[in-house]
């Protein structure tokens, strides 16, 4: 495991770089962007701990970033019970204490040098060189892209008006959803792929520190956070534009971050529903906004710096986490379908008088002007 370390220790929490090389503007690929330029400060614009695996040959895989230990393969898809079970129970290359990953730390192992293009596959947002990746399985009318993975992470909350909800990640799709555990459908439990992991018991526990200057440092992961929102929202390159000017606390070094930086700060443990506030540390200040209705007690989308290539115009769209409720529109009907802390993307622009509006099987609310949290990297 490579190990980091910040002014007061080692670093537990080392993010895992996003694998993403090209540049893009709302709608094209692009040649690299110069300081000054439109569209500079994006993903690849920063480098960070690059991804970085062994295979150990006996069904492990090793993550030298993160030092968490993986199962190289999936099996048939499972219940969330089974999938525990079978963690118990498992003794895969010598071990026995093998668990069901966290969001956080299934999250890790997401790039987003994939694409997607609605149900359909292309490449995959895992790396296949070290890792098996089903597909769902469309001889049984199942779309591609149904291959979602399980985590341990329970949503506080629930979705779909009433559906006990866990977090899994679509490696097909690249988005973090809440998915029920109960198949009302069917009227069976829900099924869904699994990958199980051991080691690293610290990973995805924050070590936040108010500096009292208007930033907060999460000594966990080495990375120092803009405290509060400043209340606006923007499109995708305005926000990479605001990020790269802020001047904040002394520092002039700010970005935006991107999807697996932002992806570290969310708290699970809270939801509008269940706490009143969104899924973040109390340490951080978030602007509260009225959804597409009208209604209070919501909170923002927060836009990444990483491009999320789904679709006909597949650089079009842009990562954002959900701080607030992971809100739709089903059956003429308003409501949490994904989940306070999920990740899914919006288009990058778009004229303000449109917006917001729905998209997708599941409604998913576009606002399209999204906020901003700005990060640096702490001086070693």
């Amino acid at each position: 495991m490579a190990v980091w370390y910040t002014a007061v220790g080692q670093i537990t929490y080392p993010i895992v770089d996003t694998g993403v090389t090209e540049f893009y503007s709302n709608n094209n690929v692009i040649s690299a962007p110069q300081s000054g330029d439109d569209f500079y400060g994006q993903d690849a614009t920063y480098t960070g701990n690059q991804p970085l695996y062994t295979d150990n040959g006996d069904g492990t895989i090793t993550d030298n970033v993160t030092g968490l230990l993986w199962e190289k393969d999936m099996g048939e898809k499972m219940s969330f019970e089974a999938s525990f079970a079978k963690a118990q129970n498992s003794n895969l290359g010598g071990y026995s204490d093998w668990r069901v990953p966290t969001i956080k730390e299934l999250y890790s192992l997401i790039l987003f040098t994939g694409q997607v293009k609605g149900a359909k596959s292309g490449k995959l947002f895992i790396d296949t060189h070290y890792f098996n990746q089903l597909l769902g399985d469309t001889t049984i009318g199942e779309r591609e892209i149904d291959a979602q993975t399980w985590s341990s992470t329970v949503y506080v909350g629930q979705t779909m008006n009433g559906d006990k909800t866990i977090f899994g990640v679509n490696f097909v799709d690249g988005r973090i959803k809440g998915y029920p555990k109960f198949n009302k459908r069917k009227n069976s439990e829900n099924t869904m792929y699994f990958r199980m992991v051991r080691g690293n018991t610290d990973y995805g526990k924050n070590n936040f520190i108010d500096n009292g200057d208007g930033t907060v440092s999460d000594y966990a992961t080495g990375l120092m956070w803009q405290k509060a929102d400043d209340g606006k929202g923007r499109d995708w390159e305005a926000s990479l534009a605001y990020s790269e000017h802020l001047e904040l606390a002394g520092y002039s070094d700010w970005r935006l971050p991107n999807a697996k930086e932002l992806q570290s700060i969310v708290d699970y443990s809270r939801s509008p529903q269940t706490t009143n506030s969104p899924a973040i540390n109390p340490v951080f200040s978030t602007s509260e906004i009225k959804d597409p209705e009208g209604n209070s007690g919501q909170y923002p989308f927060f836009w990444t710096s990483t491009t999320h290539l789904d679709g006909v115009n597949p650089t079009s769209s842009a990562v954002y986490i959900a701080f607030g409720e992971g809100q739709g529109k089903m059956r003429n009907q308003l409501m949490d379908v994904h989940g306070a802390g999920c990740q899914r993307s919006d288009p990058k622009s778009g004229s303000k008088n449109k917006y917001p509006t729905y998209f997708g099987p599941q409604g998913d609310v576009r606002y399209v002007y999204n906020y901003v949290r700005s990060v640096r990297t702490i001086e070693m």
